[in-house]
């Protein structure tokens, strides 16, 4: 079963919820957070906390937890960057702050990953015709490799869990 775990403070005691791919929530695929206790599977309590801030959820796609923003008027902050609209990949030591609220990801553990394994190949063995590039975990598409830090040019979503694919461009 693929789990993360988070951790943070909350009125001087810490707190930690562990999330697992398959969890019961409110929003069947996701687990909400935020300040209403009626829409949020986990229950924030800080006033800077929207009552429904965002969702974690498993990305079958890229085989990782993301989170998703769901406020608009109040963005979270992961990994030190406002995250408007789309998903954000988490991963152990990433971290979200809603409003002053700052939650910590101190484990992933993914079992039966779907992601092929890499094959290592000596420098120089490409055929010639051989490039790879990135395919987008949301859209599909593929992007060259120069992308990875700015994102998919098509959606906007992060590249940083995208699957890395053979492209064999056409010769005639």
């Amino acid at each position: 079963m693929n789990e993360i775990t988070l951790e943070w403070q909350e009125a001087a005691q810490l707190r930690k919820v562990v999330i697992h791919d398959q969890q019961v929530s409110k929003n069947p695929g996701t687990v909400r957070l935020g300040r209403d206790p009626l829409k949020c599977d986990i229950v924030l309590t800080h006033p800077t906390v929207s009552g429904l801030h965002v969702e974690i959820f498993f990305n079958q796609n890229c085989y990782c937890f993301q989170v998703r923003n769901l406020r608009q008027s109040n963005p979270p902050v992961v990994n030190g960057k406002n995250l408007i609209q789309g998903e954000m990949t988490l991963v152990e030591g990433s971290t979200i702050c809603l409003g002053q609220t700052e939650i910590k990801v101190v484990s992933v553990t993914l079992v039966g990953s779907s992601v092929p394994p890499t094959i290592l190949m000596p420098p120089n063995s490409t055929p010639v015709n051989q490039v790879y590039g990135l395919k987008c975990p949301k859209c599909d598409r593929i992007s060259p490799f120069e992308q990875l830090d700015l994102g998919c040019p098509w959606c906007g979503t992060s590249l940083a869990a995208a699957s890395s694919v053979l492209i064999t461009p056409n010769t005639h």
